[in-house]
């Protein structure tokens, strides 16, 4: 893999992770509800379902790639969409409160991730679009899966320890800072695409 594609690789994963979603406003409206202490549960259950579903993203993306090797070439322009698409809705959404929680349990947490498609096609894109064309074997796939949740799960962490210092930062300048974050994902289809 190239500096260029691995360069893009990176900036996908970490727009991606630190962006809202699901498992960030959880856990920033957790540390605001109950505190680090109260929601530690929950957080380890969202690093948890974190990693273990890269793991499945890993294995699917292989088993496609190794038995039917022309759908590969399919997801690189479905994965290409989906950040087109989640540039395009980073770009014109609008900061939203989260939703309070009633408890902060590791099964809650842990949970949350298996329903969470944006990680689902986070870890698939990823995979298909800057990985696969350049390393198939399964173990540069898990590799690269895990580099995705430890991106994610640091992520979630800023999102716990910063708490209302971001949610407040990102109101004040969310225009701005979506701008940023679309044009990015521009030019990580770019890379996909034409690289």
């Amino acid at each position: 893999m190239s500096g260029y594609v691995l360069g893009n690789f990176l900036i996908y994963c970490v727009v991606n992770a630190f962006t809202p979603g699901p498992g960030n406003i959880l856990a920033l409206n957790t540390v605001n509800t109950y505190g680090w202490r109260r929601g530690r549960p929950l957080f380890l259950g969202i690093f948890a379902g974190y990693y273990v579903v890269q793991i499945l993203c890993a294995l699917i993306v292989y088993g496609v790639s190794a038995f039917i090797p022309n759908v590969i070439g399919v997801l690189k322009y479905i994965g290409a969409a989906y950040i087109l698409w989640l540039a395009i809705h980073i770009a014109i959404s609008k900061p939203t409160q989260g939703i309070e929680e009633k408890s902060a349990s590791f099964l809650k947490g842990f949970m949350l991730q298996f329903v969470n498609v944006k990680i689902y096609m986070f870890g698939i894109t990823a995979l298909t679009g800057f990985v696969l064309p350049h390393n198939s074997t399964l173990a540069a796939l898990m590799f690269y899966e895990i580099v995705i949740a430890t991106i994610g799960t640091i992520a979630t962490m800023t999102w716990i320890g910063m708490g209302v210092l971001i949610q407040r930062f990102y109101m004040k300048h969310w225009r701005f800072i979506n701008i940023v974050l679309a044009l990015t994902l521009l030019e990580c289809v770019y890379s996909m695409l034409w690289q």
